[in-house]
């Protein structure tokens, strides 16, 4: 695998069902994705209301959002958190900040999805 100088540093935002999905799917299928990608990867933070002590992703978990969008490592975003706020709210932000979002949120798509592409 050809290698760069630098590590995309992923952040998700819920850590419910498709939030911990993910997590796991980065992680169990990192070599192949990074492979794929050319370049390596981690996932830095998790935000959640919730603490995780028996998770594996537990020390991943932060409480606030400026966390993550205050730090400049991390470029990729994944919003898994469900209804239109505060994910819209934390996407349009991350979007504005020249972070990568990637949503599952169809409530969000559905109903901010065109501006949020023009944020893009």
């Amino acid at each position: 695998m050809e290698r760069t100088f630098f590590m995309i540093q992923i952040a998700l935002l819920g850590l419910g069902i498709v939030g911990s999905g993910t997590a796991e799917v980065l992680t169990e299928n990192k070599s192949i994705i990074e492979a794929r990608l050319g370049r390596e990867y981690n996932i830095k933070y998790i935000l959640d209301l919730r603490d995780f002590p028996e998770s594996p992703f537990g020390g991943l978990v932060v409480h606030d959002f400026n966390t993550i969008l205050n730090d400049p490592e991390v470029t990729v975003v994944a919003e898994m958190m469900g209804g239109s706020h505060p994910a819209y709210d934390f996407s349009r932000a991350c979007l504005e900040a020249g972070k990568n979002v990637v949503t599952s949120n169809k409530e969000v798509v559905a109903s901010f999805g065109a501006e949020l592409l023009e944020l893009a």
